[in-house]
């Protein structure tokens, strides 16, 4: 059993679950979370009044570690994980969306981390797409999440891959709610925790796995990189301004534009005009000229095939 700080009766890692008609995946993650090894854990549920066998499922368990709050969200997860982190009793909290899961060992490592004086963990976890298709993951290293790396190079953490302290997060006020920012909220978060430079570790090894269910849709991705977008605006606003910031920052809008770009290399056209955009606000950005010959040559292929 991993030694953890003394505590009076309460348990040291929260678990915050929000979820949303996800009853069978909720099942398998909250599987993994009983699974574990490390057994000092509470888990919360937040559900955003699910019209399916949520509830159900719950309650199936029969395990007082597990709690279910219902709460209306109004599409904003960020509000359902902040009422985790308001809930929380853990020292630490790990989060895992309700369609991914964890392996046996996640919090045992993370726990032994945190007893090296860890503030921020992240490990390694397998993508599993709609295809069946999977790749393993490693984020960071700690030198790519500091605060300036993150704004200027991009997100390299994945939230279900966390466990934070819950004092920390609670120092930032959580999760911001805009609206503005839905699908990136995440992002943000790591940059305003990154900006307090918290005792970062990256665990080189994959606890758990990221299932890709949603869809490349056009409309998806717009929307992720416009949250991108006024995340990094939000950011970007706080910095000097001079001639080397603006220049990064275009690269920067560069990088967000190519990478929603490479999601919608199906729809050959919509992804064309984001790598043009990419080009037009950087042409420093090199890996988009490779990618638009990929592009133009599949579509060649397609074409040849029909």
């Amino acid at each position: 059993m991993v030694q953890v700080p003394a505590m009076s009766n309460q348990p040291f890692v929260t678990v915050v679950i929000p979820t949303f008609n996800h009853a069978k995946l909720l099942r398998r993650a909250l599987d993994s979370v009983v699974a574990q090894t490390f057994d000092n854990w509470e888990a919360i549920v937040i559900n955003n009044f699910s019209t399916d066998e949520t509830i159900e499922v719950v309650e199936s368990y029969q395990d007082d570690r597990i709690k279910l709050i219902n709460f209306k969200n109004n599409g904003v997860i960020a509000a359902s994980r902040n009422q985790g982190i308001k809930n929380a009793r853990g020292t630490y909290i790990a989060f895992l969306d309700s369609d991914d899961n964890w392996y046996s060992e996640k919090l045992q490592k993370c726990v032994e981390y945190v007893n090296q004086g860890a503030q921020f963990i992240c490990h390694g976890e397998k993508w599993i797409n709609s295809d069946l298709s999977t790749r393993e993951i490693m984020y960071g290293p700690a030198n790519r999440a500091t605060y300036l790396s993150l704004l200027f190079r991009g997100n390299c953490i994945s939230t279900s891959a966390t466990c934070i302290e819950t004092a920390l997060l609670r120092s930032v006020d959580g999760f911001d709610e805009s609206t503005e920012i839905v699908t990136a909220e995440d992002y943000d978060l790591w940059m305003r925790l990154a900006a307090t430079n918290p005792k970062t570790v990256f665990i080189p090894e994959v606890l758990g796995e990221f299932h890709r269910l949603s869809d490349s849709a056009s409309s998806a991705v717009l929307r992720n990189l416009s949250s991108e977008r006024v995340v990094l605006q939000k950011h970007f606003a706080k910095q000097p301004t001079n001639v080397l910031n603006r220049l990064k920052q275009r690269h920067r809008f560069a990088i967000a534009d190519y990478g929603a770009a490479r999601q919608l290399t199906g729809q050959p056209i919509q992804s064309l005009k984001l790598f043009a955009n990419s080009i037009r606000l950087s042409p420093l950005v090199f890996r988009i000229y490779p990618a638009v010959c990929l592009l133009f040559l599949n579509s060649l292929l397609k074409r040849k095939v029909l």
